[in-house]
């Protein structure tokens, strides 16, 4: 049953977390509310650029393409070196805790209490399902993978001697990531600035001058990575 859950959701995955993700701005009672801001937003940031860090290193170092074919899982090899080494979904696990991190920031009761929840059921089914693909055409290959490898969880021993042994493709991990980085980032201006007051010192015109700086840098710098990678001047 999780299979066939799994295989729905991969099929639609860019378009079903869409929603999810502008759910951060829906009106909700707060997690917690002041004097425990402080404490919301810097355990939300942590978590979130911790996320985006493991994203960061798993396409770096070894990039996977599991992307798809005609809206199926599919997998030309088994990657397992890298942060794969470690993990066996590390660019889920980066995913969760983005959205974690950004859920807690927004410190909104109705993304913590039911959204989270299920951006991680849409999670288990899709690894779920690529689990089986994986299974049913690498047969023993995987096996012995997954018993080694944990699914979830990352294993940290040996991470420095991978860093040391692998070349980080700089210029890959930005043009897999500039879309999601511009959305992620557009995402925390967005919370800092209109669900923390007290940063702007409760002052809307200063909120409003920042906005109107932030988002415009924001915006040229994606563009400026997407011609680059449209002129060929940056490779992933």
């Amino acid at each position: 049953m999780m299979i066939k859950i799994g295989n729905f959701f991969f099929q639609y995955r860019n378009w079903v977390f869409i929603p999810l993700y502008l759910a951060l701005f829906i009106p909700s009672a707060e997690v917690l509310t002041t004097p425990y801001h402080a404490w919301v937003l810097v355990i939300g940031l942590t978590i979130t650029i911790s996320g985006q860090a493991i994203r960061g290193a798993t396409i770096g170092l070894a990039y996977i393409k599991r992307g798809g074919l005609n809206k199926k899982v599919y997998a030309a090899n088994l990657v397992t070196e890298g942060i794969f080494n470690h993990c066996r979904n590390p660019l889920y696990v980066g995913n969760i805790l983005m959205l974690v991190g950004i859920g807690i920031l927004s410190n909104s009761l109705l993304y913590v209490g039911l959204v989270i929840p299920l951006f991680l059921f849409i999670f288990q089914s899709i690894v779920l399902a690529e689990e089986n693909f994986l299974r049913g055409k690498f047969g023993a290959e995987f096996d012995a993978y997954a018993k080694r490898v944990n699914r979830w969880v990352p294993v940290l021993k040996g991470l420095g001697a991978t860093f040391k042994s692998m070349e980080f493709n700089w210029q890959r991990w930005l043009v897999k990531e500039y879309s999601s980085q511009f959305i992620w980032l557009l995402g925390i201006t967005l919370i800092l600035l209109f669900k923390y007051p007290e940063l702007t010192d409760y002052q809307d015109e200063l909120r409003d001058q920042l906005l109107v700086i932030i988002v415009p840098l924001l915006t040229a710098a994606y563009l400026g990575v997407r011609y680059l990678k449209k002129s060929g001047k940056l490779r992933g």
